[in-house]
């Protein structure tokens, strides 16, 4: 299969692992409807839709900058008739935005509480849903959630119950709506990596520097949605996957190309009870 001509709507495009999903489909020549809230330059946060809109351009694919906020329905359904109007339809959706806030019940103010599961599980529900109707029109419809395996061991419960929670729950639309929409052949599938991702998120609230030189790039999991993407829809749907698996069983062997810095320790990622880390120790991220 290729994806060209193929039209992605990407949450969450305009940086980080969402941009590097993007970037990868428009060398195919894929569409990318890139939806996220920045339409100017964060000083922390660098990259906005505009300038998103251009790396997928020159990377030769076709792009559509949409300011949207997840949040509110008006702006996804808005967003979503702009994509079709544009692009006649939707063959993939990946709910990549997340809010995310580590800290513990005490210490999480409400209104964090509610960004998190607005964005996260509410978010993941809601661009689904509107999506849904257009994917059923495609001849190859994939919905890829950006969240982990679910498990029930209370250590992933217990530091930041209200992040999990809202983690979580984009996890439990991937196990009900792969059910839901199986005759419709819409594959719904969860993407989650093996190691931190060097993100502007990890860098401004995991560990800095450090942790970034810890951590792998997000072309690792952009190739990994690739792979997915190209299956066949029908006979792949309802899966947890973990990039480094997904790129093993097409090939894949040398992991040190997405290091930011090869041969440094890896930092395994949150929800993964079990990693085999690749030339690293089991260490984990911390909060």
């Amino acid at each position: 299969m290729s994806l060209k001509g193929k039209t992605l709507f990407i949450t969450g495009a305009s940086r980080g692992i969402g941009h590097a999903i993007g970037l990868r489909a428009a060398r195919e020549g894929a569409n990318i409807v890139i939806a996220a809230k920045s339409e100017t330059e964060h000083p922390k946060l660098p990259g906005t839709i505009y300038s998103a809109a251009k790396d997928m351009e020159a990377a030769g694919g076709k792009a559509l900058p949409v300011v949207c906020d997840i949040r509110f329905e008006e702006q996804v359904a808005k967003a979503i008739e702009r994509a079709v109007a544009e692009f006649g339809g939707i063959d993939i959706l990946v709910n990549n935005a997340s809010a995310i806030n580590l800290t513990n019940t005490l210490q999480t103010e409400l209104k964090r509480w509610d960004l998190m599961h607005q964005i996260n599980s509410r978010g993941t529900f809601l661009c689904s849903k509107l999506c849904i109707p257009h994917l059923k029109k495609s001849d190859n419809p994939h919905i890829l959630n950006m969240s982990p395996p679910l498990s029930l061991q209370p250590r992933w419960f217990a530091p930041h119950v209200a992040y999990t929670m809202a983690k979580y729950g984009m996890s439990m639309c991937t196990l009900g709506m792969a059910e839901e929409f199986r005759n419709d052949g819409i594959a719904v599938n969860s993407l989650w990596p093996e190691t931190a991702i060097a993100t502007a998120a990890v860098k401004n609230l995991l560990g800095g520097d450090a942790m970034m030189k810890a951590s792998r790039k997000p072309e690792i999991v952009a190739d990994a949605a690739y792979v997915i993407f190209n299956r066949v829809a029908k006979e792949c749907t309802g899966n947890f996957f973990i990039d480094v698996e997904i790129l093993r069983n097409a090939g894949i062997t040398d992991f040190e190309q997405y290091a930011v810095e090869p041969g440094h320790k890896l930092v395994g990622d949150f929800f993964i009870d079990e990693p085999e880390l690749s030339h690293s120790s089991k260490e984990r991220a911390t909060v």
